[in-house]
């Protein structure tokens, strides 16, 4: 489980220049997330794949718990390097892949502030059992307020508040994927735009 001293260590960290860069999805369209996410490594840049555990049998039968990503098509990379670069080592893959773009018209790529992404990555601890992943389409019909965590573990995230079977949740979305984390609601309070 994530406790808020470690929230708030890694937004210590946030005030380096490194870690104020933004991040890019990545749409892979083979299953070659691991061959895709090790290329990016080798050349320098951190991901991000968002996973789960999940109970699998071995080959005995006997169950175990396994890491497995969440989404098998999309991929997390900070951005290191200018959009012109980006694509060049996107294009020099022996992988397809597509960078998700501000809009169809425009070759500009849709950045993730490091401060939001941050956010989701601590909501994507596998540690944590009470969490839902949605798709995009899935996170943005969902009716919620905008709400800052005042109290607890996820003090200082930013999301809405949404409802679902009678409990409330922590819900931020990012290109690709949105994440729910059960939260009571008297810890948020409305977040002034």
């Amino acid at each position: 489980m994530i406790d808020s001293s470690q929230i708030n260590d890694e937004h210590q960290q946030l005030t380096s220049d490194e870690s104020k860069l933004p991040w890019i999805a990545i749409r892979l369209s083979y299953l070659k997330q691991r061959q895709i996410d090790q290329y990016f490594k080798d050349n320098g840049m951190e991901t991000f794949i968002p996973k789960e555990y999940n109970i699998c049998q071995d080959k005995k039968g006997k169950p175990h718990r396994e890491l497995r990503p969440v989404v098998r098509n999309l991929l997390f990379v900070k951005k290191t390097v200018d959009d012109a670069q980006l694509y060049k080592l996107m294009d020099e893959s022996p992988y397809t892949m597509f960078a998700i773009r501000k809009n169809k018209e425009s070759r500009d790529l849709y950045e993730i502030p490091a401060r939001q992404m941050y956010e989701f990555r601590m909501m994507c601890n596998p540690e944590i059992e009470l969490r839902e992943y949605l798709s995009e389409e899935e996170a943005k019909m969902k009716p919620g307020s905008p709400v800052l965590v005042k109290f607890g573990p996820l003090k200082g995230m930013t999301g809405r508040l949404v409802r679902k079977s009678k409990k409330y949740y922590l819900l931020k979305e990012i290109p690709g994927i949105g994440v729910m984390l059960k939260i009571s609601r008297w810890c948020c309070v409305p977040l002034e735009e």
